[in-house]
């Protein structure tokens, strides 16, 4: 039998970085989604899918088969037999990406995938909508977040540090702006699962919000 851990929660709460530590820690295979995205944009660009056709992309999306091993603890991504990771952050992938991950087709196929996934292996995801949408069925859902201020000085001391210019005002009304947009759009709205345990990591260290979880799932399992 196979586990799955979905982690929601709005942006900025530290949901990427959370699960991979877990996934280490536990010896689960991390999905990372956003990866998938781009691996099936990586399709369509060998493929030479036009990416403002949307009936090309829903036939082309038939032909897809995408999956995540881990070598030597780094994660590959697997199109078709082959490994594209190298190919997943040119520009042209980030920018075939975009103008593609927003048809329902598209995310229909990588759900189907990311299901087919974690019935192969223990997995963790994270995303906006894994528990309510993707997962259904995992067996520990958690919602992770933070109060905006804290979200946004995590990230204003982020970019600070990389000697970034940045406004914490900008970056505070930007996670505002994000989380209303991510709540509100039609197609699977971020919301907290009716039995997902809420984290609110504002007053946490990563080391805490990790070992808080670990044990959430260890009591679950």
């Amino acid at each position: 039998m196979s586990y799955s851990v979905a982690i929601d929660g709005p942006a900025g709460a530290g949901k990427s970085t959370i699960a991979k530590l877990l996934a280490a820690k536990l010896n689960y295979i991390y999905v990372d989604t956003g990866a998938m995205y781009r691996a099936i944009a990586v399709y369509f660009s060998q493929n030479n899918v036009n990416p403002d056709d949307e009936r090309e992309i829903e036939a082309a999306v038939l032909g897809v088969d995408i999956t995540i091993e881990y070598i030597d603890g780094v994660q590959q991504v697997i199109l078709n037999g082959d490994n594209v990771t190298h190919l997943l952050r040119t520009e042209e992938t980030g920018r075939m990406a975009s103008k593609t991950s927003k048809y329902a087709a598209v995310r229909s196929k990588l759900v189907e995938l990311q299901r087919q996934l974690a019935k192969k292996a223990n997995v963790i995801m994270d995303g906006r909508d894994i528990g309510t949408t993707v997962l259904p069925d995992a067996f520990c859902k958690i919602y992770l977040t933070a109060s905006v201020d804290a979200r946004a000085k995590r990230r204003f001391d982020e970019l600070s540090a990389k000697n970034e210019p940045c406004s914490y005002e900008t970056i505070k009304a930007d996670i505002e702006e994000r989380d209303y947009q991510d709540m509100h759009r039609e197609i699977s709205p971020l919301k907290q699962a009716e039995d997902a345990v809420l984290v609110d990591t504002s007053e946490m260290t990563v080391d805490e919000v990790v070992d808080h979880i670990e044990q959430i799932i260890k009591e679950r399992q």
